[in-house]
């Protein structure tokens, strides 16, 4: 009799005896040689590449189709946006800028270096192409002050004259043409630069810079008369110091009055017997010669005059003539002025 419990034979789970290990099946010789390969040479395997597509949850593809449909996914992902998308995406971009833009009551409050002033937006709106009308066109942030004013760092001594020319086209009175003028090339108003230009003192200026012109070399030689005088000034300890500085027109060796008897010296002499003429004068420094209406003595008053604009007071006399022998029996009569600088 079989005894309970014992069993000759197993079941068909197998539970009788040992559990077999599973099984692999091994590797291709060619994926094994290269397994080892990396091994060897330390490096990460790589990582298999894996697509993932999403579906709608209203999609009954089938399990087989993700893989397959990986392909088309990707062409799409590929394919450049549309025109029409990308149209979309920056409309709620350009509403977001457009309400960025600052917005401004009709009337405006100004502060202008401390000076305030009230006028209209058209007002400073007039001239398309001027600073105002870009500071406040809504584009920029323009700072306030404590009571909400708009604040322009600037000088407002002469903002008051912009506005008038702004509003009615007013220009200001003569002995304010030059300050606005300054004004007026800071907030790039073209219509105001030209009516000024045209009115005294600028148009004289003008007239005064084509004679200039001339002389290339003008600002240059103010500079070394001032810098001269500086230093003689300071050498002696002097208020004042002198200067010896040579004026002349034309590059005759001869005085006006002398020229009847020399007619033949005219712009008649060689390039060698020019030679013999030319000469430095001993003096501190030279201006001339030159070719217009305007003389010596116009050239002396612009001296003086742009010395006076920075301060500098200036006062000339004539001293003689350089009267250096030159040839024969002619000398230089290039006129000498001595210059008097006071510093104080």
């Amino acid at each position: 009799m079989q005894q309970n419990g014992s069993s000759g034979s197993t079941g068909s789970d197998g539970g009788g005896g040992e559990r077999q290990p599973p099984s692999f099946s091994p590797l291709p010789a060619a994926a094994t040689t290269r397994v080892r390969r990396f091994i060897q040479e330390r490096r990460t395997l790589p990582l298999p590449r894996v697509m993932v597509v999403f579906s709608a949850a209203g999609d009954t593809d089938k399990p087989g189709d993700a893989m397959s449909g990986s392909d088309s996914a990707e062409e799409e992902f590929r394919k450049p946006a549309s025109p029409s998308a990308s149209l979309a995406l920056s409309k709620p971009l350009r509403s977001s800028l457009n309400s960025q833009e600052q917005e401004f009551p009709e009337v405006i409050s100004l502060n202008v270096g401390g000076t305030y002033f009230t006028t209209r937006l058209s007002t400073l709106r007039r001239y398309e192409d001027t600073m105002l009308a870009a500071m406040f066109s809504g584009r920029h942030c323009i700072p306030r002050d404590a009571d909400g004013r708009y604040f322009i760092d600037r000088d407002g001594a002469y903002f008051g004259d912009i506005l008038n020319f702004l509003r009615e086209g007013e220009l200001p009175h003569q002995d304010r043409v030059r300050a606005v003028h300054r004004e007026a090339q800071y907030y790039a108003i073209g219509p105001l630069l030209d009516n000024l230009e045209d009115i005294q003192p600028l148009t004289g200026e003008k007239v005064r810079q084509a004679f200039l012109d001339l002389l290339p070399y003008y600002r240059d030689n103010l500079e070394r008369i001032v810098e001269i005088a500086k230093l003689r000034a300071m050498q002696k300890k002097a208020r004042f110091a002198k200067l010896k500085i040579c004026v002349y027109k034309e590059e005759m060796p001869i005085t006006p009055y002398e020229r009847p008897l020399f007619n033949s010296l005219r712009f008649e002499r060689s390039d060698g017997e020019a030679k013999l003429f030319e000469h430095h004068c001993e003096v501190d420094v030279s201006f001339g010669p030159w070719e217009a209406v305007a003389d010596v003595y116009d050239l002396l008053h612009c001296i003086v005059s742009d010395l006076a604009e920075r301060g500098i007071a200036a006062e000339q006399q004539c001293i003689g003539v350089c009267d250096k022998h030159l040839i024969n029996h002619y000398y230089c009569k290039r006129p000498i002025y001595e210059f008097k600088i006071t510093w104080w």
